[in-house]
C-alpha cells in the first residue's frame, strides 16, 4: 500500500484499536459504557499530543455503534460509517473559530467542512494547525457567545438514530464567559440522553463553574513503548534514529510528528528565533524593525506561538549551559537546534534567563490583550540587545 494513503487511512479511522496507547482509559470508558455509568459531562485534560481528541471520538463512536464488543466499536455498522466521515446526525462539534472578512458572528457549523478535513486528513490537531486552515484574520481564535445558542437549539431536538446525542467540545477553554454562562443550565441539566465530552489542553482556564459540572478524566502523556511502537510500524522510522525522536517527543505524539518531518511551520519559528538572537546580540536595530515588521505581519495566534517557542528554545539553552554533562539526557532538540544551541547556550544564563522570561511572557500576555503588535515586539526586542549582552559573571 502507498505509504501517504496508508497515513490517511490509519488516520481517518476512530476506534480505541487506533488509539496510541491510553489502554488504562480505554478499558475504563469501556467499563462505564458497558455498566451505563456514563457521566454527562466529561472533561478529558491532560499534556499536548496525548490524544485526547481521537478519545473522545473513538468513545463516542463506541456509544453509537450498533454492534460494539466489549473491547471496540464495531466499525462497519452503519453508525460507525458515518463516524468514519464525521456526519453522524447525533454527533456534534464546537471548537474555537475566527472572525473573517464575510463572517461576522462565527460559530462552528460555518467551518464544519474544514474541521471534517482536519481531523480525517491532518495528523497534527494543535489550534495553530487549526487555523492555518480557515481563513485567519488577525482576530484571535474563540468560542464566542452565539455558539452556545446553537449548541442549546442542536441539544433540544431528539436523537435521529443513536441513543445519545454526543456534542464533543475542543478546547473550553477558549469560551467567553458569556458563551460559558449560557451553557451552564444545559450542562448542569441536559436533555435525556446527552453527553458532553470536553477535550482540553488548559483546564484552569475553563470557567469554574463549567467544571464544576463536568467529571474529570486526565489523559497521560503516550507511553514509550506505545510511541516506539508506532513509529516504527507507520512511519518507518530506523533504530538509528528512533531513540532520538522519542526523547523528543516525551510521550507528545505531535512532537514526535514534528522530529520526524521537521515542518515548514516549525522551520519558520526557528529561523525567526536564530534571526532575533543573532540580531539582538550585534544590536543591529535598522534589521531588528524589520524583523518586527515580518513576525508582526503574522496573525496573533502565529505570534504566541512564536513566544511560546521562543521560551521553549530559552529553556533548552539555559539546562544546556548548566548541567552540560547531562545535557544530552535532558535536552528536548531537533538536529537544526542542536547544532545552533551549541554555541548560543552560553549566552543564556542565570543573570539573564528570569528576566528574559518575564519580558517574552510580558509580551505574550499583551498581545493576547489585543495590543499593537509592532509596538509589542519592537519593545521585545530592544530589551533583548541588553539582556543578551549582559555578563554572566
Amino acid at each position: 500500500m502507498n505509504f501517504k494513503v496508508e497515513c490517511f487511512l490509519y488516520f481517518c479511522r476512530m476506534q480505541f484499536k487506533d488509539i496510541i496507547g491510553q489502554k488504562d482509559i480505554i478499558k475504563s470508558f469501556v467499563n462505564t459504557v458497558q455498566t451505563n455509568r456514563i457521566s454527562h459531562a466529561q472533561l478529558l485534560y491532560g499534556p499536548e499530543g496525548s490524544g485526547k481528541l481521537k478519545l473522545a471520538i473513538a468513545l463516542a463512536q463506541y456509544i453509537s455503534c450498533k454492534n460494539r464488543t466489549d473491547e471496540d466499536s464495531c466499525g462497519v455498522c452503519p453508525s460507525c460509517n458515518k463516524y468514519n466521515k464525521l456526519i453522524h446526525p447525533d454527533l456534534h462539534f464546537v471548537f474555537p473559530v475566527v472572525k473573517t472578512k464575510t463572517i461576522s458572528k462565527p460559530v462552528s457549523d460555518n467551518f464544519i467542512a474544514e474541521w471534517r478535513k482536519f481531523i480525517l486528513e491532518t495528523e497534527i490537531h494543535r489550534l495553530n494547525n487549526w487555523l492555518d486552515l480557515i481563513e485567519n484574520s488577525d482576530a484571535q481564535a474563540g468560542i464566542f457567545t452565539q455558539e452556545s445558542g446553537e449548541i442549546i437549539k442542536k441539544l433540544s431536538l431528539k436523537t435521529f438514530e443513536s441513543e445519545y446525542k454526543v456534542m464533543i467540545i475542543w478546547l473550553p477553554e477558549k469560551m467567553n464567559l458569556s458563551s460559558a454562562n449560557k451553557l451552564l443550565k444545559m450542562i448542569e441539566e441536559p436533555p435525556t440522553k446527552t453527553l458532553f465530552l470536553m477535550v482540553s489542553e488548559y483546564p484552569d482556564k475553563v470557567i469554574n463553574t463549567i467544571l464544576s459540572r463536568a467529571q474529570f478524566i486526565k489523559i497521560p502523556k503516550i507511553d514509550t513503548q506505545s510511541l516506539i511502537d508506532v513509529l516504527k510500524l507507520k512511519y518507518l522510522v530506523t533504530d538509528e534514529n528512533l531513540d532520538y525522536i522519542v526523547k523528543i517527543a516525551n510521550g507528545n505524539f505531535f512532537e514526535a510528528l514534528e522530529a520526524i518531518k521537521e515542518s515548514d511551520g516549525q522551520k519558520y519559528l526557528f529561523n525567526s528565533f536564530v534571526n532575533l538572537m543573532r540580531l539582538g546580540f550585534s544590536a543591529k536595530i535598522v534589521e531588528l524593525t524589520k524583523w518586527v515588521d515580518e513576525i508582526t505581519s503574522l496573525g496573533r495566534e502565529k505570534q504566541k506561538e512564536f513566544i511560546e517557542y521562543s521560551l521553549g528554545l530559552f529553556r533548552e539553552n539555559f539546562i544546556l549551559n548548566n548541567l552540560s554533562e547531562k545535557s544530552n539526557e535532558l535536552n528536548l532538540f531537533t538536529t537544526a537546534e542542536k547544532e545552533f544551541s551549541i554555541n548560543f547556550n552560553k549566552f543564556i544564563h542565570i543573570n539573564n534567563i528570569f528576566d528574559i522570561y518575564e519580558e517574552f511572557n510580558k509580551a505574550h500576555l499583551h498581545i493576547e490583550r489585543n495590543g499593537m503588535g509592532k509596538i509589542i515586539f519592537l519593545d521585545l526586542a530592544l530589551k533583548l540587545v541588553k539582556l543578551l549582552r549582559r555578563s554572566a559573571i
